[in-house]
């Protein structure tokens, strides 16, 4: 039998081997939760909660080896790996400081604080690929500012566009998602709170005594935060959900954003429109002349199961009592993978944006494919100048059909009117004169930063 490790991700292409898998690896949040323990002991002690040097001996223990596969085999019968690590946490301090490791604090604490740590980290290398990805499009739409392609709507042809107004359109919805990631990453909150989030074991331990220079519990929880680099909370957060839920909405829509990307790059790769096609495509095991849009189509798996995964983080919510049974334990599996399902999206569409062949001479050859009924909007706006609205109207519907019928296009059709003998129906019939201002909107986008 062939052994393996237990996350090699052999079913998750998408993210497997992305900065995001690495970022949320048990291992990455056993040292989140380590970190998240060491911190607690050094904000105890700032505060004149534990004697001076539990900060340090604590934080070197942490930083030494524990038995990831011991601490997840033991998590099952408290429910939560905290309280296995917090055993082998002590025994690594042991002696005089032991006593100091996770002292007042509950392990909902330590896992939520862990969780915003590893969500912060994820988020950081999420956001330079997103920059990534809007350099790239920044350049297609610079390029193709005014390359004419087959604007559609419902799957048909509608009017004329232009590539460099969809890539900006991409880019816009990526600087979306950068906003939206950037302001929840930089909202993320420490969580402290004790048992029932009142700091009362804080007290206990001396925060409120008279001899404590530095006194009061209530400035823990943000001496705590100082030392993680999060938020401080302004409440304990136990069965306030916002910053899950927060997580749950930038995380859903990124994915969606990047998807978007990726739907319209699959239409447009088609064989039979062949507009765009990724830089290195993925190959087929049975068909030798296939290069698949593979990082396209692994974006949209990712984008078809985040709102899933989000609508359990936002089911917990609802989250009873000071400290839930099920609704906090639901939540951390979809948020880890909500985490590897964007910050894996993100990588490869930076890789799909960053190759991605144009090929505007498939567009202009897909504008004809209507025979010039393309353009039929701006005609039956010019015409009506001459012929009145209901006979231009008339007209373009009677032609319309002749197009297809006859082989022939719609402005030598309309040539053959008599009334439109004098018309000059070159630029009127020409697909590419007939991209309105998606030239101004597509600069005005780039001056989005």
């Amino acid at each position: 039998m062939t052994s393996a490790p237990s996350e090699a991700g052999l079913l998750s292409p998408g993210w497997t081997g992305s900065p995001a898998a690495s970022a949320t690896s048990d291992g990455a949040y056993l040292r989140a939760l380590l970190d998240a323990e060491a911190a607690l002991t050094r904000a105890q002690e700032a505060q004149g909660l534990a004697p001076s040097g539990a900060g340090a001996a604590v934080t070197a223990a942490a930083s030494g080896e524990f038995d990831l596969r011991s601490v997840a085999g033991r998590a099952r019968s408290g429910g939560n790996p905290v309280i296995p690590l917090v055993a082998d946490l002590t025994e690594a301090v042991g002696g005089e400081y032991g006593p100091y490791v996770h002292r007042g604090a509950t392990s909902q604490d330590i896992m939520d604080t862990a969780t915003m740590l590893v969500a912060v980290r994820t988020l950081d290398l999420l956001a330079a690929d997103l920059d990534r990805v809007e350099r790239a499009l920044a350049g297609l739409a610079a390029e193709h500012r005014d390359t004419p392609m087959p604007g559609r709507t419902l799957t048909q042809h509608a009017v004329p566009t232009t590539f460099g107004l969809k890539a900006a359109g991409w880019r816009a919805l990526t600087l979306d998602a950068r906003d939206r990631v950037t302001a929840v990453r930089d909202s993320l909150p420490a969580q402290l709170g004790g048992a029932a989030g009142t700091l009362a074991a804080f007290s206990a331990y001396g925060a409120t005594r008279a001899e404590s220079a530095r006194g009061d519990a209530t400035g823990l929880p943000a001496a705590y935060a100082r030392e993680l680099g999060l938020r401080a909370p302004l409440l304990p957060w136990h069965t306030l959900r916002t910053p899950v839920a927060d997580l749950a909405g930038c995380l859903a829509f990124t994915a969606g954003a990047l998807g978007k990307i990726a739907v319209d790059v699959l239409t447009l790769a088609r064989t039979e429109i062949a507009e765009v096609a990724e830089g290195s495509g993925g190959g087929s095991s049975a068909m030798p002349h296939k290069a698949n849009p593979v990082r396209a189509t692994l974006i949209a798996g990712a984008a078809r199961r985040a709102p899933q995964l989000a609508a359990v983080l936002y089911g917990s919510l609802a989250a009873e009592d000071e400290r839930p049974a099920g609704a906090w334990h639901a939540e951390w599996e979809p948020l880890r993978e909500l985490l590897r399902l964007a910050g894996g999206a993100a990588r490869d569409a930076a890789e799909l944006t960053e190759g991605l062949r144009v090929r505007p001479q498939a567009m202009h050859a897909n504008l004809g494919l209507t025979h010039g009924l393309i353009v039929s909007e701006r005609l039956s706006a010019e015409l009506s100048a001459v012929l009145g609205r209901a006979r231009a109207k008339a007209l373009l519907t009677e032609l319309a059909p002749r197009t297809y019928a006859e082989g022939r296009s719609l402005g030598e059709l309309l040539a053959g009117e008599p009334d439109l003998k004098d018309v000059d129906l070159g630029d009127l019939t020409d697909p590419a004169r007939y991209t309105g201002s998606a030239g101004t909107l597509t600069d005005r986008a780039l001056e989005r930063r």
